[in-house]
């Protein structure tokens, strides 16, 4: 059962508690620098947390469409709840001033890719399982 709970679910909840100011106040909590270090070449490679929510939500995604190629009725589940988070994405997107920024745009996009992804490959791999004789 649990296996039907999409993990995009994740970033969406540390983004409105990162809106709520759990992750420190400011204008901009996204431009948070986690950490820098220079680099053999001279250049400083930082990250902020907004990079670190990216990387979270690109993670979750591998794992999505490794799930997705599962061929069982809990996968159509879990089509349907990637595609209720996807909607819940945009319609904060759309709604929410603090919503109304590039890393929640990537993340929701993300989100997007999910959905995508998952019903073309769960077709792909059903039309793999009929045998016509």
């Amino acid at each position: 059962m649990f296996g039907a709970i999409p993990l995009l679910i994740v970033p969406f909840v540390l983004y409105n508690l990162g809106l709520l100011g759990l992750f420190g106040g400011g204008d901009d909590p996204w431009m948070i620098e986690m950490f820098s270090f220079r680099m053999m070449s001279g250049g400083v490679f930082s990250m902020t947390l907004g990079d670190l929510m990216v990387l979270i939500g690109l993670i979750f995604l591998f794992v999505e469409i490794s799930k997705s190629v599962r061929t069982t009725n809990a996968s159509i589940l879990d089509h349907l709840l990637s595609t209720l988070v996807f909607i819940a994405f945009l319609v904060e997107f759309l709604l929410v001033k603090g919503a109304a920024h590039s890393v929640f745009f990537t993340l929701m996009v993300i989100a997007l890719f999910d959905v995508l992804a998952g019903f073309s490959v769960s077709m792909r791999s059903a039309s793999r399982d009929i045998n016509l004789n």
